[in-house]
């Protein structure tokens, strides 16, 4: 087989080493690029082109005409995936298109039901030279086919919403996804680009700040599954409007890809900002905390090792000046102090139970309304949390009161949890 086409020899080597790894296929997979690129190659090779030049041709477009050549029996799904091509927003180019229906096809299991309408279709085979092309060759399509038909009966699970760079790539960029809480201001500085936004800076004592998840250099994807690929200027803006006082989920585009190393199809956009702001530099890691005897490792996250001393209620009123009054109500109970682990997460603070790391107590931002400690006992501290947010005439706070080891543990603690709800709508 290889002998006679190269590029169908170089097909059944990927799919081979497809084979070896462990089954679903996913993104994580070294494989699936360099198989994409191969079956991209055998699917122009020998498209015809316009004589001078303009318009150009790729696959997709003949895929997207598949709905109209199709038998009444696969109609549908084919139609479907189509219709999900075009409507993904994700993908603006027939390159990104055709990308994006090959690894939906791989999911769904229907790559060889496109190829196979294909070659029974002389119209659409029209599109291929018979001479220089695989697929308008029957003595090369019919191989073609056949390993087609190993994939399809191959499981994949491959990342769809990760499309927003098929346009330039086969490589897939980093994503994640940044979770906070409803913020008046998020601190973000953004800078539009060819549809694309990027975090050009974040504010100091902001919300974005204290969450330690966005990094300078980053794209933003999409905000509550709202995609941002072709952005116009200010579109995140009038999204985060209409989001106003809900729990916020941004997806996030590393400027830094597996290696460490910078996401090549990013090198162009990044340029262009380093032109227009001087003084724009990529962030390359978050402030790091050195890991000490206060501190507990859990999940890849440092937590911190303090003393629950106990809680009491507190009444109506929870503003800063009722920890006063809360602090040595709960220390004269004279409780038995509990070691716990203490994460002050992005959206929430949690009290986890050592050495076990059950959740012993979850407060979210949008439920706490002060922290503090008093004068005369530096290392003890405590926040007032509201008992019923869903019913506002009924509620009351409770003073939770903890230790931390040191004063300086303690002050670290009390700014984080004060930048956290300091920045949340909170409409107790």
């Amino acid at each position: 087989m290889s002998g006679k086409e190269p590029l169908l020899g170089t097909l059944k080597v990927c799919i081979l080493n497809l084979q070896g790894c462990s089954s679903p296929y996913t993104d994580a997979c070294p494989y699936i690029q360099p198989f994409c690129e191969v079956l991209e190659m055998i699917l122009r090779k020998g498209i015809k082109q316009p004589v001078l030049g303009l318009n150009r041709k790729d696959y997709w477009h003949w895929l997207e005409q598949l709905p109209q050549q199709e038998t009444p029996q696969s109609t549908t799904l084919l139609s479907m995936m189509i219709e999900k091509t075009n409507s993904s927003g994700k993908v603006l180019t027939a390159q990104g298109k055709g990308r994006y229906f090959l690894r939906l096809a791989l999911n769904r299991k229907l790559l060889a039901a496109a190829f196979q309408q294909l070659v029974k279709t002389p119209r659409l085979l029209e599109w291929y030279e018979p001479l220089t092309s695989i697929l308008g060759q029957e003595d090369l399509s019919e191989p073609f086919l056949s390993l087609m038909l190993v994939v399809t009966e191959m499981d994949f699970s491959l990342d769809l919403q990760n499309s927003s760079f098929l346009d330039e790539s086969w490589q897939l960029p980093v994503c994640l996804t940044y979770e906070t809480v409803p913020c008046r201001e998020l601190g973000m500085v953004l800078r539009y680009l060819d549809g694309r936004i990027f975090i050009t800076d974040v504010l100091p004592q902001s919300q974005a700040k204290v969450d330690e998840v966005v990094l300078v250099g980053d794209v933003i994807d999409e905000i509550n599954g709202f995609s941002l690929r072709n952005a116009s200027n200010g579109q995140a803006g009038t999204v985060l409007q209409k989001l106003k006082g809900k729990p916020l989920s941004f997806r996030l585009i590393r400027w830094k890809w597996h290696d460490g190393g910078m996401y090549k199809p990013l090198l162009p956009y990044l340029k262009i900002l380093r032109e227009k702001i001087p003084s724009f530099q990529l962030q390359h890691e978050h402030k790091c905390k050195e890991k000490s005897e206060a501190w507990s490792l859990q999940g890849g996250r440092l937590l911190y090792n303090l003393r629950y001393l106990g809680q009491v209620n507190v009444g109506k009123y929870g503003g800063k000046e009722v920890l006063d009054r809360g602090i040595p109500m709960v220390l004269e109970k004279h409780l038995p102090p509990q070691v716990v682990l203490f994460d002050v997460k992005e959206t929430e603070v949690l009290v986890l139970q050592k050495p076990t790391s059950k959740v012993l107590f979850s407060f979210p931002y949008t439920d706490i309304s002060c922290v503090g400690r008093r004068l005369d006992n530096s290392k003890i501290f405590a926040f007032c949390t509201v008992t019923s947010p869903e019913s506002q005439e009924n509620s009351t706070f409770e003073c939770c009161v903890f230790e931390a080891n040191s004063e300086e543990e303690s002050e670290e603690i009390i700014n984080r949890i004060g930048a956290g709800f300091k920045h949340t709508e909170w409409f107790v």
